[in-house]
């Protein structure tokens, strides 16, 4: 019996991310340990915790931008978008051109008709010739979302407070293409105090105060 059941394990498929006994420290402290969950296919993962308890670093262990101190971060190998916190946005660029090389350095589509698409899903389309340097902090947030408008694969989303500045309608909108990517069979990892619609994409709750 045993024996059968590791080969059934054996089969499974690798799920789009998977973390084992895994533990993090900044400095002397340590953030957390001893985490361990995966994220399905068609599935998100919403990380939870006080500030300070390590959600940015988990994101960027999960996109392999960081090393553990402990443990394992598994991953099936398709594509992976990872949106951080900061916008990565250049302020000298106008919004069109600033959203086409954040395209084009993740190789994705970067013609001017997908660049005007993305924009009008996130609501900036009629800001594209504005300079990145003169958004709200809002309006930065939805330009490095918009890239996710043109996602059309089943890719691993790592989102860092995806909702943080956003209003209403942005708030809306990037639910929405959560949950298309959700149907789609894509997989996704974000923190966010706010905004986020789990009702809708009925996530399941990672709460890093307990593996402190």
């Amino acid at each position: 019996m045993e024996e059968t059941e590791k080969r059934v394990r054996s089969t499974q498929p690798q799920p789009p991310l998977a973390v084992a006994d895994l533990a993090c420290r900044r400095g002397d402290t340590l953030l957390f340990k001893g985490l361990a969950f995966r994220v399905e296919a068609g599935r998100m993962a919403w990380i939870r915790g006080r500030n300070g308890r390590g959600k940015t670093s988990l994101l960027k262990l999960a996109a392999g931008l960081s090393t553990p101190d402990q443990g394992q971060v598994l991953r099936d190998g398709r594509d992976l978008v990872y949106i951080g916190h900061a916008n990565a946005l250049n302020g000298d660029l106008s919004v069109g051109e600033a959203l086409a090389f954040l395209l084009r350095l993740h190789g994705r589509p970067a013609g001017a008709a997908d660049v005007l698409h993305a924009l009008g899903r996130l609501g900036m389309q009629g800001r594209r010739h504005a300079a990145v340097r003169t958004l709200s902090q809002g309006q930065r947030r939805r330009v490095a979302l918009a890239r996710l408008a043109l996602e059309d694969r089943p890719s691993l989303w790592l989102l860092d407070e995806p909702f943080d500045a956003l209003d209403a309608e942005g708030t809306r909108e990037l639910n929405q293409l959560l949950q298309a990517h959700l149907q789609r069979g894509g997989a996704v990892v974000l923190s966010s105090h706010a905004g986020l619609d789990a009702d809708l994409l009925q996530p399941a709750e990672v709460d890093l105060d307990r593996y402190g």
